[in-house]
């Protein structure tokens, strides 16, 4: 199957004309959502399309299954970026194999290429901030990794009470591309509270942080977010939208957002020096082993209800010593 059709199977686009209201679905439950590079790619594509459509005045946003999502598919770019072909990595600046030559190993560039890219909308990880209509972000189950990068940067936020926030690379490299924002949105000492533990935030935990709008039991997360967006769909028209949306992003301009992002890029770009005080998990010990089942497996030195799968939470297991 072509990356173009895997792209459209993973990320599902649905519009209203009549309401105004779009629906963008992560559809990938079997692998918690995760979407490829050519996912992140069409879901940057659909925003943009979607900002141009008169058709549209608001976006929801929501993952199938049981989850909005746990991240990107990491295996997949940690194949890309440990290849020696250079062109599965090339994919994800959008350019073909023999159209530019990467950035050799070992140079500043090499690294630093994916984390700048990161601030740019186009890569599928900040785009909602450039995007001057309504989002609204359904969440429930995890919200880890670049799924809590859309809810960082969505205009409101309505999650079921089961759901769980954070990032998984704080616990394996430290660093996220919004991470500015997220000091921002959940206020910094609590956002500092995540980063330095490493710990998943619950939706009433993150409610109490004014990052989230709205939290109701999972049966009624549906219609709970039905019911934002068509009193936003009715209210002032798009180009006061439009001109709203101008206003907020003019703000967060001023409070630093783009600099943030190519800051945490930088940032993200030198982590490969990080040296171990001892037996730290680290990413290339992480990538070793298998990321995934590493990160998992980690998660036992942490306290039962700071453990980052739901499966483990709760159970009672004594962190290891």
């Amino acid at each position: 199957m072509a990356a173009d059709s895997k792209a459209k199977k993973i990320i599902r686009y649905d519009k209203d004309a009549k309401t105004r209201i779009a629906t963008i679905t992560f559809d990938r439950p079997e692998y918690l959502n995760a979407p490829t590079i050519a996912a992140r790619h069409r879901y940057a594509d659909l925003l943009h399309r979607a900002g141009v459509d008169d058709d549209v005045k608001v976006v929801v946003i929501r993952g199938a299954g049981d989850d909005l999502g746990s991240g990107a598919d990491l295996k997949e770019f940690m194949r890309a970026k440990d290849s020696d072909d250079p062109g599965p990595l090339l994919t994800e600046f959008r350019l073909g194999a023999g159209d530019v030559t990467y950035p050799p190993r070992g140079s500043f560039r090499h690294g630093a290429s994916v984390g700048q890219w990161y601030a740019n909308p186009n890569s599928g990880i900040r785009g909602l901030q450039d995007f001057k209509k309504i989002s609204i972000l359904e969440v429930k189950g995890y919200c880890y990794g670049w799924h809590f990068y859309q809810a960082a940067d969505a205009d409101l936020v309505i999650a079921s009470d089961d759901a769980l926030f954070g990032h998984p690379s704080f616990r394996y490299y430290g660093w996220g591309p919004r991470m500015w924002w997220w000091a921002q949105t959940m206020g910094i000492r609590k956002f500092q509270e995540m980063v330095f533990t490493g710990r998943a935030f619950t939706a009433a935990e993150m409610y109490d942080c004014n990052f989230l709008n709205s939290v109701v039991p999972r049966a009624g997360l549906e219609a709970e977010v039905e019911k934002y967006a068509l009193a936003c769909a009715r209210n002032r028209p798009t180009d006061t939208v439009f001109m709203q949306k101008t206003f907020f992003e003019i703000m967060k301009q001023f409070q630093g957002e783009y600099m943030g992002s190519l800051l945490s890029g930088f940032f993200e770009s030198a982590g490969g020096s990080v040296r171990a005080d001892g037996d730290d998990f680290l990413l290339d010990d992480a990538v070793g082993r298998g990321l995934g089942g590493a990160v998992k497996a980690n998660d036992d030195n942490f306290p039962p209800d700071w453990r980052l799968s739901k499966g483990a939470r709760g159970k009672g297991r004594k962190a290891k010593r």
